[in-house]
């Protein structure tokens, strides 16, 4: 399934955030969308959740499948949320309530959703939980966030996006607050999601050294507005706007030892 933008606006309070951003996401591949902070690249993954600010407009068209999201009632466009479209949000200490153990996480929305019984859940979470290749999952079942490295939370709200099957997954800076190696680990599984389920990846960062490790596409914001797009080893290598080469000027000089060997980093590391 594809997801497809078409001139997508946003104002708050009289103020255009976005201005006119077209993007497709297609099965299978990993779209990353990139810029500095501020230039709209998250403001356009809650749009397609239908998650903007209280008193922000949008208009244009957000449309999986045959269907506009952006015209879609309430309760129809909640069943399209987390059970066709889901989100991995920056930071899971945040995304994960303290205060349940991570099988209530994952079961919650999969009975809702997916109407499923007490132990079917159980049984999915279990098997998702392994997926994202957490130790132990059955134990892990049981366990709080708090007991879980970064690394590893990160993992579980992949298994929980992940719960209902989505077609559609928006991945908002999910390595930002991990060191390179755990960061490495979770774009490798990120990509090995994407072409195993079949999934439709928007990865938005603002590093395009994590961009060049797993993305098929890329596009590049600036102040609300898409300036380039195109295949990852065009952009990255032959960028056509100004911005996207001060973009990859902006990273460390592979050729000083300041980030050649690192995974992820540079416009020819990938991670497969």
């Amino acid at each position: 399934m594809t997801l497809d933008i078409t001139d997508l606006k946003v104002s708050i309070g009289g103020k255009e955030i976005l201005r006119g951003v077209d993007l497709k996401l297609e099965a299978g591949r990993v779209h990353g969308l990139a810029g500095e902070s501020g230039s709209g690249k998250t403001m356009t993954g809650l749009a397609v959740l239908g998650l903007l600010p209280h008193g922000a407009r949008a208009s244009g068209a957000i449309r999986l499948g045959e269907r506009d999201l952006l015209t879609l009632p309430p309760k129809e466009l909640n069943r399209v949320r987390g059970g066709e479209v889901a989100m991995v949000f920056q930071d899971p200490a945040t995304s994960l309530h303290p205060m349940l153990t991570i099988g209530r996480q994952l079961t919650e929305h999969m009975r809702h959703h997916l109407r499923l019984g007490k132990a079917e859940a159980r049984q999915r979470a279990v098997e998702l939980l392994g997926k994202v290749r957490i130790p132990g999952p059955e134990e892990a079942y049981r366990r709080f966030p708090h007991q879980f490295s970064g690394g590893m939370r990160q993992r579980i709200a992949i298994a929980v996006a992940l719960a209902c099957s989505p077609k559609v997954l928006i991945a908002d800076e999910p390595t930002t607050a991990l060191d390179v190696t755990v960061q490495a680990g979770v774009l490798r599984l990120l990509r090995g999601l994407c072409d195993e389920l079949g999934l439709a990846v928007l990865l938005v960062t603002h590093d395009l050294g994590v961009m060049s490790a797993v993305a098929d596409e890329v596009s590049v914001m600036k102040d609300g507005l898409v300036v380039e797009s195109g295949p990852r080893g065009r952009v990255l290598r032959e960028p056509a706007h100004p911005y996207t080469r001060a973009l990859l000027d902006s990273l460390p000089d592979t050729a000083s030892g300041t980030g050649a060997d690192e995974p992820g980093s540079g416009p020819d590391a990938e991670v497969r």
